[in-house]
């Protein structure tokens, strides 16, 4: 049995690529499915929770924070309650356009990574979520207009 020289080994690792090598190296490592217990393989991207982006966490907050703030306007009884729901409207408004901003990006990288069903879903996700910020816009308006009456 012939053990490697190990001066040569990490010469070797030393040894700068290309960036042809290097995106062919990065391929080639993600061609590995990881397999199931009985040994079979089985697709990389099933079965796995969603990454916790950046993004996503301030999406997520950002939208919990309005729907609270909306309830809360809800619940009070006074000469401030439209402004309330007015500007809770608004803000809810620009957290379902963000996402809808988010789900272009996602349907953009999906297609582009040949995965159409996948663009499919989040393009009609993101354009619910533009109806959703158009229909909150107009009642943040309209609240104000009345407001203001």
């Amino acid at each position: 049995m012939r053990t490697e020289d190990p001066d040569r080994a990490a010469g070797y690792a030393l040894v700068r690529m290309s960036w042809r090598e290097q995106d062919r190296s990065a391929e080639d490592r993600w061609q590995v499915s990881p397999r199931n217990p009985d040994g079979t393989r089985r697709p990389a991207g099933r079965g796995r929770r969603p990454r916790l982006t950046p993004t996503r966490v301030t999406l997520a907050v950002a939208l919990i924070g309005s729907l609270a703030f909306l309830l809360y306007a809800v619940t009070v009884r006074d000469a401030s309650q439209i402004p309330l729901l007015s500007s809770g409207a608004a803000v809810l408004g620009l957290v379902f356009a963000a996402l809808a901003v988010a789900g272009v990006i996602s349907t953009y990288r999906a297609a582009r990574d040949g995965q159409s069903a996948r663009a499919f879903g989040l393009a009609l996700l993101g354009g619910i979520a533009a109806l959703i910020a158009f229909g909150c816009f107009s009642w943040a308006v309209i609240l104000a207009m009345v407001w203001r009456a």
